[in-house]
């Protein structure tokens, strides 16, 4: 067994291999030697364990990563691994989600004098020589430099000097090199070094709404969590309330950080748009909106147990077994989404600013498998439109190898009929009605019979 001096250099020489590969690191304090010993069998060296957290931490700090502490709960901990089996991974893989310490804080815990806070970049009032700055990184492909910048001006709320910036760069190279810019802010403004793991970031959860009632958006949101389909790292907060997606792709950069930050806050976000009910209803898609906090982190016990960083997997590799699992509790949720719904579809989760691309997406790979699917949709859409606005219907028959729609008013008024050939349906005309009613209501009989 190592000596306790020896196990302290041992400690810190790893941490100051792997500070380069990490912004963020996860240290347990240990109150006692009961509580050392229940999380740590064995280990009742106490002061060597306080010993390796100082010098772990030391170095971290000083290679600019943040370092967070928990106090070691024995009752939390049991908890914890209650129906779990007693390995070393699932033992250093305990994290007290709830009362994570960071800053002044963390630091008094582990018995080190707090640092002197690091002084906030002065940008100065003018924002053009920093908007130029920021140019020039990004013209030379600096992903470092730029998204450093990025980042501190949007944590000092200089959202003047990125307008600034993407209206140079489409006045001296066009609109859309301006707009790609655009892009390239929005992705940065949703995710941040904040929260309680050191990283948050804004998803969304499109769905394809059926011509009935909405759901309520707040137990679809649950069903999502209590489904099994998230991962264990993962910790998602979706808002009941629906939004356009529109309304959405309308919202600046600046607009989405500080959604991020009321919502990292617990406060009501302030710049979402209110849900239109109109405006879902004709585009056929709402989407929720919520905050997702990575618990991936690096825990330091399990970088001392594994001797280093752990492989990062192969993003070519195939589904795992765990990934598989999800996937399959996602599509039980779908379906039971659909069945309750009559005829909403929930797309994937995904990044707020992916929302557009993955609608688009569905309706693509709709359009693919679905065949006469959209003309449907589009016959559809033109019967509203003679409606003027009214509610429709829409009674399927099918005839031979074929389906007939017709469409009436809810008074029975007849507006327009549409046969479409069994070789152009995505199912047997049969087993078409499920399908049709994701967008106009169903009926077994024609309004007024």
């Amino acid at each position: 067994m190592p000596r306790p001096t020896d196990r302290v250099d041992q400690a810190a020489e790893l941490a100051r291999d792997i500070a380069p590969d990490i912004g963020v690191v996860l240290l347990t304090h240990y109150p006692d030697v009961e509580t050392l010993d229940t999380l740590r069998p064995g280990d009742t060296n106490l002061p060597a364990a306080r010993a390796v957290n100082r010098a772990v931490a030391l170095e971290m700090l000083e290679a600019g990563v943040e370092v967070l502490v928990q106090r070691a709960d024995r009752a939390a901990f049991r908890r914890w691994m209650a129906g779990r089996d007693d390995t070393p991974a699932n033992r250093f893989g305990w994290i007290d989600r709830g009362r994570l310490l960071r800053g002044a804080a963390a630091s008094d815990v582990l018995g080190l004098e707090q640092a002197s806070a690091s002084a906030r970049p002065n940008f100065g009032r003018p924002p053009g020589p920093v908007a130029d700055r920021l140019l020039d990184a990004f013209a030379d492909e600096d992903t470092a430099e730029f998204d450093a910048l990025v980042q501190q001006l949007m944590a000092a709320g200089r959202t003047d000097v990125l307008d600034l910036a993407v209206r140079k760069r489409s006045e001296r190279e066009g609109d859309e090199a301006g707009d790609e810019l655009n892009w390239v802010l929005l992705v940065a403004a949703e995710g941040a070094a904040i929260g309680p793991s050191g990283w948050a970031e804004l998803v969304a959860l499109p769905v394809a709404l059926s011509a009935g009632d909405l759901p309520d958006g707040a137990d679809l949101g649950q069903g999502l969590i209590e489904s099994g389909a998230l991962a264990d790292t993962e910790d998602v907060r979706l808002l009941p309330g629906w939004r356009s997606p529109d309304a959405l792709a309308a919202l600046s950069f600046g607009a989405v950080r500080r959604v991020l930050l009321d919502l990292v806050d617990g406060k009501p976000p302030r710049d979402l748009p209110p849900g239109d009910t109109d405006d879902l209803a004709q585009h056929g898609f709402g989407v929720l909106i919520g905050l997702r906090i990575d618990w991936d982190i690096p825990i330091w016990e399990q970088i001392a147990d594994a001797g280093g960083l752990p492989e990062q997997p192969d993003e070519a590799a195939d589904e795992t077994p765990e990934e598989a699992r999800r996937a399959a509790r996602f599509d039980q949720w779908r379906g039971s989404v659909f069945q309750d719904s009559q005829g909403c579809v929930p797309l994937d989760l995904v990044a707020f600013s992916q929302t557009a691309n993955e609608i688009a997406d569905f309706l693509a790979e709709a359009g693919e498998q679905t065949g006469g699917l959209e003309t449907i949709r589009e016959f559809v859409a033109r019967c509203r439109g003679a409606a003027e606005g009214g509610d429709v219907v829409c009674h399927p028959q099918v005839i031979a190898d074929a389906l007939d729609l017709a469409v009436y008013t809810e008074a029975g008024l007849f507006i327009d009929s549409l046969t479409i050939r069994a070789s152009k349906l995505p199912a047997p005309p049969g087993e078409m009605a499920p399908l049709i009613a994701a967008f106009v209501r169903v009926v077994q009989e024609r309004p007024g019979h």
